[in-house]
């Protein structure tokens, strides 16, 4: 029996994990599931799967879910530092799937209980990379990535002997507008935006994989998590999404981890790592399929993937601040407030405008972090007005 605990369990990956933790009941036992302010999706799978305790990020959300709770034995609690100790209890299996910066130090507390964390959202390595790793390291716990690419990566490198790898490639959809023009593309609505051609994802990750830029923070994210140099990790786009990732060795063999667009086998991979576990998952039918596409991707319209290059090769707080500039140009134009080329341009300018020095601690990396999306608040208003 291997104790789970969910972070951000009301979202697109944590209803995965769920749905794959209910499938076996025998093998899991949920510890503590967390949510933003959904109480009614929050009490129902606490419920459901009998988890020790709920905990919900906005306080205010708490007296519902009490009630949502009462008479279940279910212990509730809210806000963000009850959101931290839940992730630090001491479950056996974590996963990190809080969207954006606020889930920084709830892994952070997870990684120094020790155990296994399995990372869905990309501030962690992006913003904090070096402190997460360290902390890792320092407290013996075993950084699992949930990306459907890292975690192909994961499961076709040698991590013994990183010097045999020539390259890792990373693959990439394209998103929705990998054929339009840059003319074209200056019009995006964000209903066009989110409407990915290969994946079900939340409205920011859709957003972010429209600009290609989640293929730059899943570049970065790579540095971080693999020991091999950013000048040696390609991004290929591969519009199919069935080869999610490949790590190419020095004697010209080249491993490929293949699977359907689905998050629920990244996430089952890491679920019962280092064992495997059946998903409701049909068989890959590679007759069916019939071709593989590839191609390189297109920088003049997809500025993000050279933005974040830049930021990961010469460090520091740079990917930090790409990533919180990111953030609030995304947020920006969800709604409505600046157009969809201009997300690259709020990104560019705002780490022209904000170099500070490499931060040390999770506080500093926090406090660029909050800086930085002043920056690029300043710029969206400007694009307002």
């Amino acid at each position: 029996m291997r104790t789970v605990t969910i972070l951000g369990a009301t979202g697109s990956v944590g209803t995965s994990t769920l749905d794959l933790v209910e499938r076996e009941p025998e093998r899991f036992r949920v510890r503590a599931l967390t949510a933003h302010r959904d109480v009614a999706k929050l009490a129902a799978a606490a419920i459901r799967t009998r988890a020790e305790q709920a905990v919900v990020a906005d306080e205010g959300c708490l007296p519902a879910l009490r009630d949502a709770l009462a008479g279940t034995g279910i212990a509730a609690a809210g806000g963000e530092q009850a959101v931290c100790e839940a992730a630090g209890s001491g479950a056996d299996w974590t996963m990190g799937a809080i969207v954006g910066c606020a889930g920084l130090r709830p892994v952070l507390a997870a990684i120094e209980r020790g155990g296994t964390v399995v990372l869905a959202n990309k501030e962690p390595l992006v913003s904090a990379g070096a402190i997460v790793m360290a902390a890792a390291r320092d407290h013996g716990a075993a950084v699992l990535p949930a990306d459907s690419e890292h975690n192909a990566i994961f499961q076709c490198l040698d991590m013994a002997r990183p010097e045999r790898v020539r390259r890792i490639i990373l693959t990439a959809s394209g998103g929705p507008f990998r054929d339009w023009s840059l003319e074209r593309m200056a019009s995006v609505t964000p209903a066009q935006a989110v409407a990915h051609p290969n994946w079900s994802m939340g409205a920011k990750i859709s957003i972010d994989s429209a600009t290609m830029m989640n293929k730059g923070l899943e570049l970065i994210e790579a540095a971080v998590l693999f020991p091999v140099e950013p000048a040696r990790i390609e991004i290929v786009i591969h519009r199919q999404s069935v080869i999610h990732s490949m790590v190419d060795y020095v004697d010209g063999s080249m491993l490929a981890q293949l699977g359907p667009s689905d998050m629920r086998v990244p996430i089952a991979h890491c679920l019962a790592w280092p064992d495997r576990m059946a998903t409701p998952m049909e068989p890959l039918d590679l007759v069916k399929l019939g071709r593989l596409d590839f191609e390189a991707p297109d920088p003049v319209r997809f500025r993000s993937l050279a933005l974040a290059r830049a930021a990961v090769e010469t460090g520091g707080a740079r990917p930090a601040i790409l990533n919180a500039a990111n953030e609030v140009a995304v947020a920006a134009f969800l709604a409505g407030n600046i157009a969809f080329l201009e997300i690259a341009a709020i990104v560019d300018d705002t780490l022209q405008r904000y170099d500070p020095a490499a931060p040390d601690t999770l506080d500093e990396v926090l406090h660029v972090d909050a800086r930085a999306r002043e920056f690029a608040g300043e710029r969206v208003k400007d694009c307002v007005a």
